[in-house]
């Protein structure tokens, strides 16, 4: 598809920075100017560069203003991509950066075909990823909590034999006593923010599996959970990151993308194989990292696993 020219756009909250890079390889490349992040802006822009050079290619940076501004570029009938910040090329010697400068990099970027693009969700899969990311959220407020409680009694050699955060941990921890009226306070307050936490952990558990049915991906959710350590939070969770997996061609393009590939640095006839990359969504390598830990032991469906295991069609079965 041949397109008459490039259009870089750097996004922010009140302005779009706009860039154009015509065809060809010495084609120019200049700044347009600033306009309003606004859909009226937005429209009168691409009447305008429309008029004058027909088929368009738009390009933006991934940012917090989310994808307001490629969903109505391509509700309008336009051609808009959404580069990450972290696999755009950088000059190492290049120290200005401005609102212009990026754009009109992005649209030469644009036009050598240099950029890598992500995929964009639809209204519904946005909705339940940020649903997901606010579990994480609490989640993390949960362990952020124990540790305190942890470090707390810590400080004044307080030490439970059994298992951590089990029933008889909770019982014990309800019955400490603190000489002081400060300390007894300062422990309470660590156990309300605790059990605040667990609350809207659970709460937000509850909306997932309120709002999963209605989800086009749900059939997949249900089917991950044949997978040992993979419960409905992990499965959820991977599918709200990933997206569409059929936009990976093969494995090693998914395990590239989650940062599980080893990384490499080698000259000439020296190779240095290093750790896995780390790239892409830590939080979701991290799940799939304690999904694996679950395949140390003998292959085989047990009590807990067999009482949870939701209705799945046999052929996933024989895949788990």
């Amino acid at each position: 598809m041949e397109f008459a020219a490039f259009i870089g756009l750097d996004v922010h909250k009140d302005s779009i920075a706009v860039a154009i890079a015509e065809e060809g390889r010495h084609g120019e490349v200049r700044f347009y100017g600033s306009i309003p992040n606004t859909p009226g802006a937005l429209t009168k822009l691409v009447g305008k560069l429309v008029e004058k050079y027909g088929r368009i290619e738009f390009v933006y940076e991934a940012g917090p203003c989310g994808y307001a501004v490629h969903r109505h570029l391509t509700r309008i009938g336009q051609i808009c991509r959404v580069t990450a910040p972290s696999v755009i090329p950088r000059k190492p010697g290049d120290r200005i950066k401005n609102d212009h400068r990026d754009a009109m990099t992005l649209a030469r970027l644009l036009r050598a075909g240099e950029l890598s693009f992500v995929w964009v969700p639809d209204e519904t899969h946005e909705a339940v990823r940020d649903l997901v990311r606010a579990r994480q959220a609490a989640s993390f407020d949960v362990r952020k909590a124990r540790q305190r409680i942890q470090s707390f009694l810590l400080k004044y050699d307080r030490r439970h034999s059994g298992r951590a955060w089990s029933g008889r941990y909770r019982s014990w921890l309800a019955n400490q006593q603190f000489a002081h009226p400060a300390q007894q306070q300062t422990l309470q307050h660590h156990i309300n923010t605790l059990d605040q936490a667990m609350a809207r952990r659970n709460e937000l558990d509850g909306q997932i599996r309120e709002i999963l049915p209605s989800w086009s991906l749900e059939p997949i959710v249900t089917a991950l959970q044949a997978l040992r350590g993979v419960a409905l939070i992990i499965a959820v969770s991977t599918m709200a990151e990933l997206g569409d997996m059929r936009r990976f061609t093969n494995p090693r393009q998914l395990m590239a993308y989650l940062g599980l590939v080893p990384g490499e640095h080698s000259s000439g006839s020296t190779i240095r194989s290093g750790g896995i990359t780390k790239a892409g969504n830590p939080t979701l390598r991290a799940l799939l990292f304690e999904a694996a830990w679950c395949y140390r032991g003998p292959a085989k469906i047990g009590e807990f696993m067999l009482r949870r295991l939701p209705d799945v069609p046999q052929p996933v079965k024989d895949i788990a």
